[in-house]
C-alpha cells in the first residue's frame, strides 16, 4: 500500500512580518497574503515544477526549489522513499522584501508533504498526526535558520518563537489588527541586512528593546493605544537604514505623525499598524511613488489545506 494519497493536494501559506520593531528574531505576525502550493505524487521518481506569479522567471525548477526541498525533507524525516513529484506554485508574496517569502515556501512544502501522507485520520488528519506542528516547526527552523517567520507562517496570528538549545518552540496568540504594508520596487537580501548588524549593542539598548517587545505583546492583545511606544526599536533598524534609506525615511515620517510603523523583517518593506486614530484608508496614500501598498488583515489559521 502506498504511503501517499492519490491525486493532488493544495495548501496555502500566509506572508509574515518578523521582529515588529523590538522583537528581533522572536516575534512574528501572519498576514492575509498567501502563496499556494499544489503537489501530487506521480510514480517512483522524477520532478515537474511549474510556477506562476512572483518570481516565476527566476526561481529554480529542480530539486533546489525551496518547496520541493521542504517536501522531501519531511519524507526523509519519516524514513520514506522519495517519490516522483508534480508541484505547482502560485506566488503572491513579494520576494526579498521582508514579508517571509522563503518561510512561506518552506512551510508550504512541509504542509503539502503532510497533506500527501496517506491514512485514515479521524479528528487529526493523518499527516499531522505523523508529523505534528512541533516537528514541522523544528524542521522549518532548521531549513530557514531562525524560527520567527516560519512560526507565524505555520501557526498564524502573533507568534513568540525561541530556541531551547537546538529545539525551536513557539506560542501563538490570537490578535485582531489591520496593517498597511508599503513594498518598494527593489528588494534587499536578508544576508545583506543581517550583515549590517553589529556583534554587540549597548546594554541600555538591549534593555530598552526587551521592555518594548514585552509591551508590544500587550499592545497587540487589546491595547492598540500602546503600539507607538511598543514598536520602538534600538537593536536593528537604525543599523540597516543605509541599505534602505527610503524605507527608513518613511518609517521616520509615519512615526513623527504618531503612526506605529516599523521595518518588516529584514526590510525593505515598511509596515504600519492601522489603529483607531490612523485607519487603513488614509495610510494608503502615504506610499512613495512606485511602491505597492497593501492593506492586510492578520491571518488567523496559518498554513492549511484548501
Amino acid at each position: 500500500m502506498s504511503p501517499f494519497v492519490e491525486g493532488p493536494v493544495t495548501v496555502r501559506t500566509p506572508a509574515s512580518s518578523a521582529n515588529l520593531g523590538p522583537g528581533y528574531d522572536a516575534l512574528g505576525l501572519a498576514l492575509g497574503l498567501y502563496d499556494e502550493v499544489t503537489a501530487e505524487v506521480v510514480g517512483d521518481e522524477g520532478l515537474s515544477i511549474t510556477v506562476e506569479g512572483v518570481g516565476a522567471e527566476d526561481v529554480p525548477r529542480d530539486e533546489s526549489h525551496l518547496v520541493v526541498r521542504s517536501v522531501r525533507a519531511v519524507f526523509d524525516e519519516l524514513g520514506l522513499a522519495q517519490p516522483g513529484l508534480r508541484v505547482h506554485c502560485v506566488n503572491r508574496i513579494p520576494h526579498a522584501r521582508g514579508l517571509g517569502s522563503s518561510s512561506a515556501a518552506i512551510v508550504g512544502g512541509i504542509t503539502a508533504a503532510r497533506a500527501l501522507l496517506a491514512g485514515t485520520g479521524t479528528v487529526v488528519p493523518i499527516g499531522e498526526s505523523r508529523f505534528d506542528d512541533a516537528a514541522a516547526l523544528a524542521l522549518a527552523t532548521r531549513i530557514e535558520g531562525h524560527p520567527d517567520n516560519v512560526a507565524a507562517a505555520l501557526l498564524g496570528g502573533l507568534t513568540i518563537a525561541w530556541c531551547d538549545g537546538e529545539v525551536a518552540r513557539a506560542v501563538r496568540l490570537d490578535v485582531e489588527a489591520q496593517v498597511v504594508v508599503y513594498v518598494p520596487e527593489e528588494g534587499v537580501s536578508t544576508e545583506v541586512a543581517r550583515g549590517l548588524l553589529p556583534e554587540q549593542v549597548p546594554h541600555t539598548d538591549a534593555a530598552h528593546s526587551a521592555g518594548r517587545a514585552a509591551l508590544l505583546v500587550a499592545a497587540l492583545d487589546g491595547r492598540p493605544e500602546l503600539l507607538l511606544d511598543a514598536t520602538e526599536d534600538r537593536l536593528h533598524q537604525a543599523y540597516r537604514a543605509p541599505a534602505m534609506p527610503a524605507s527608513a525615511a518613511l518609517v521616520e515620517a509615519l512615526r513623527a505623525d504618531g503612526v506605529p510603523a516599523i521595518i518588516s523583517g529584514a526590510g525593505p518593506t515598511v509596515l504600519a499598524f492601522a489603529t483607531d486614530a490612523f485607519d487603513a484608508a488614509p495610510l494608503v496614500g502615504r506610499a512613495p511613488d512606485g511602491w505597492a501598498v497593501l492593506p492586510l488583515p492578520v491571518d488567523g489559521p496559518g498554513a492549511l489545506r484548501v
